[in-house]
């Protein structure tokens, strides 16, 4: 019983009701009232308080703020995590499908059972109801295979493309696979062509050569030049990053750039390149397949 009668004057207070008035200072006239109670003010602010955090909270968690939290990935970041997962996918698939090719020759090569072999049907390089063929060379093959070269053998116009003249048997290797912007065009002195690919391509040197420029340049940005044989120089520019210095010697095919957008002559992310053979400037589209 003492408890209770502790207790109920608190909650006797907190319903104890009250009026606010408001009056004007000049003439006391009474502008504003409200009856309210204890009771009432806790509840309201309670209220008002909850809806407030909830309301902070949402802001935050759906809007761009939530990038200032600490620790919280920004939109790059989440961006590179994505690209990431994607290409190690990719590369695992790759990996996958090489393993399962060399599995396949090795087979051939031992002249293993195709039967008790294991293998990708969409990899397989011999289909086991051919294992048994024989494949050797017959005498009519023979002879027609005697005939065809006796007519080839003084033929001058073979490996003759129509390219400039020492350029028709050089294989160039392609800088980078991509689409094709913008063509070359000696009369608006565009000496190269412009190639866009993927995010963080790589690009490779055409031909064996050696590097004998590769610095940061205003309008081009990051730019490389090889020196080739047969008095050839192929230029990349537009860079995100140089993989070679000056004065070292590159392989067809090796990387020696990432693909970007530097420089002040630059729509967006992509490669220009150019080919030169003895002072003057190629078409690149006539020797390279981008």
């Amino acid at each position: 019983m003492s408890r209770l009668k502790e207790k109920t004057p608190l909650l006797e207070k907190l319903k104890n009701k009250y009026r606010l008035t408001i009056s004007n200072e000049g003439t006391f006239d009474e502008v504003l009232s409200i009856r309210l109670s204890r009771l009432n003010v806790f509840t309201v602010t309670g209220l008002f308080s909850i809806l407030l955090i909830v309301l902070v909270t949402l802001f935050i968690a759906f809007t761009p703020l939530r990038e200032y939290i600490p620790g919280y990935p920004d939109g790059e970041m989440r961006r590179n995590i994505e690209n990431n997962a994607i290409l190690v996918d990719s590369l695992i698939n790759e990996l996958d499908k090489r393993d399962r090719f060399f599995q396949g020759v090795r087979n051939v090569i031992a002249g293993n059972d195709f039967d008790n072999v294991v293998q990708n049907e969409a990899d397989s390089i011999v289909d086991p109801k051919y294992k048994d063929l024989s494949f050797s060379t017959s005498s009519n093959d023979s002879l027609f295979r005697k005939e065809h070269e006796e007519d080839e053998k003084f033929n001058l116009s073979l490996g003759n493309s129509g390219k400039a003249q020492g350029l028709a048997s050089v294989h160039f290797f392609a800088p980078i696979n991509g689409l094709v912007s913008n063509h070359y065009d000696s009369k608006l002195e565009h000496f190269g062509t412009d190639v866009v690919g993927g995010i963080n391509e790589r690009i490779s040197a055409v031909l064996d050569g050696t590097v004998i420029f590769a610095e940061w340049t205003l309008n081009t940005g990051y730019v490389i030049h090889i020196q080739h044989s047969n008095d050839l120089v192929s230029i990349y520019k537009h860079n995100q990053e140089l993989l070679k210095k000056p004065g070292e010697y590159v392989r067809a095919g090796e990387a020696i750039a990432i693909l970007g957008n530097s420089g002040e002559l630059t729509s967006g992310p992509h490669l220009h390149f150019e080919l030169w053979h003895n002072g003057r400037p190629l078409n690149p589209e006539d020797y390279i397949k981008f």
